[in-house]
């Protein structure tokens, strides 16, 4: 019998007494019942405390599950998360947009760091992690060459310890042993040497070798033989163009319109500032280590598909985060293009977000005329709230693509700002 239940089943003789109003008292129950009540007290407060450190020890644990993935962890996630591949009309071997970096000082003004950030497409999604330092990324596209491809640049990363290693295990241009820049180079170094390297057909070989080497063994992601066919389609032609390679589109002769690699590479932000993920050995290590740690995702999926958003969501919320960032290009204007603009919103709704997260939009200046467009450039990167947006969105505001990207719509800190 424990100590509550003694009390409950001590005798109870009567023993009354009279306060000055004459109103009788049970003394003897009212003692009962104080030390029950002190007793209960003292025994639930290990249990209070106990649940209040296992649910501390859950959100501990939780944190430090993320901390790192399992090879195959990492592989289950890219098979569990990703939808059958869609069709797009280009090759994107990298970005298209000039503007990129515009809005990288507005990102570090309104906080937006940490967290799980979310992107499409190329490259460019390493210079915002670089900058946003999230501590998860996926990278969600609806080609599935794209996920090959970044399983491409994860290998580079794993085997390049620096950035000029990068550089020349991505374009199959091999590093003399003396003469060529060191790991410290600056960006015009890099650039000036690989502009002028040619490519080694040995080490192109060697190395597309220890690529897929890296992808089997080390990532644990088995490749199916158009898997196989489509890593060798895009490792030639980063092997073939060099620092010229650029966005492709499909029937196009627009080849010379849009920027190429050593121009995205080279591209200042508005104030003239270097700020590709390539352009700091900080910014370079931190990618590398968030790959390293399997903590870039590659998915494949469609915004307004019914598997993959949906369930990058579940997998954030399940861990504890939050989206920092959803880096969308210009992909919504192809939502709205295909009436499935809806679905895309829906699972949105569904994201982990805060009064903080942020959308980051690439608005192709081509065919919009952007109000905070810069001269020059071939597209103008705006931000937006995510609820702002979903808030717009229930009340019905977005009835095109041109006027979503204009409503309520944050952008980039002009040069004429810096200056005032």
């Amino acid at each position: 019998m424990n100590l509550i239940s003694r009390v409950l089943c001590a005798p109870r003789p009567m023993r009354v007494s009279w306060n000055a109003n004459g109103i009788a008292l049970n003394l003897r129950v009212s003692i009962q019942a104080s030390l029950l009540v002190l007793l209960s007290t003292l025994l639930l407060a290990p249990s209070v405390v106990a649940g209040s450190q296992a649910s501390e020890s859950s959100a501990a644990q939780s944190q430090a599950r993320i901390e790192s993935l399992s090879s195959a962890e990492f592989s289950r996630l890219i098979r569990d998360l990703s939808e059958d591949g869609g069709y797009f009309r280009s090759d994107n071997f990298t970005s298209n947009e000039t503007s990129y970096l515009h809005v990288v000082d507005k990102l570090h003004e309104l906080g937006a760091s940490g967290g799980a950030y979310i992107g499409v497409g190329p490259e460019q999604n390493f210079t915002y992690i670089a900058k946003m330092r999230p501590r998860i990324a996926f990278i969600v596209d609806i080609r599935r060459q794209a996920m090959i491809q970044h399983l491409m640049f994860k290998a580079i990363f794993h085997l390049a310890p620096n950035r000029v290693q990068y550089l020349s295990l991505l374009l199959s241009r091999p590093l003399p042993k003396e003469k060529g820049p060191g790991p410290d180079a600056s960006v015009n170094e890099m650039l000036s040497y690989f502009s002028q390297a040619q490519p080694d057909e040995k080490a192109y070989a060697a190395n597309l070798t220890a690529i897929r080497k890296a992808i089997r063994e080390d990532f644990q992601v088995q490749l199916s033989d158009a898997d196989q066919a489509s890593l060798d389609y895009v490792y030639k032609n980063f092997r073939t163009d060099g620092l010229e390679i650029g966005y492709r589109m499909e029937g196009s002769s627009w080849g010379g319109f849009f920027p190429n690699l050593k121009e995205l590479i080279a591209q200042p932000d508005q104030h003239g500032k270097l700020g590709n993920f390539l352009a700091a050995k900080e910014d370079y290590d931190f990618v590398r280590d968030l790959h390293k740690r399997n903590l870039i995702i590659p998915v494949v999926g469609d915004f307004a598909g019914k598997k993959a958003l949906v369930a990058v969501g579940d997998y954030l919320r399940k861990n504890g985060l939050t989206v920092t960032a959803f880096y969308t290009s210009n992909v919504e204007q192809y939502l709205f293009q295909n009436g499935v603009f809806s679905g895309f919103a829906e699972n949105i709704r569904k994201l982990p977000v805060s009064d903080k997260s942020l959308f980051i939009r690439a608005v192709p200046s081509t065919r919009f005329s952007h109000p905070a467009q810069m001269p020059g450039h071939r597209s103008t990167t705006v931000l937006q709230y995510i609820r702002v947006f979903l808030k717009d969105f229930d009340e019905g505001i977005y009835h095109s693509y041109g006027e979503m990207v204009a409503t309520h719509y944050i952008a980039a800190v002009p040069p004429t700002e810096e200056r005032k």
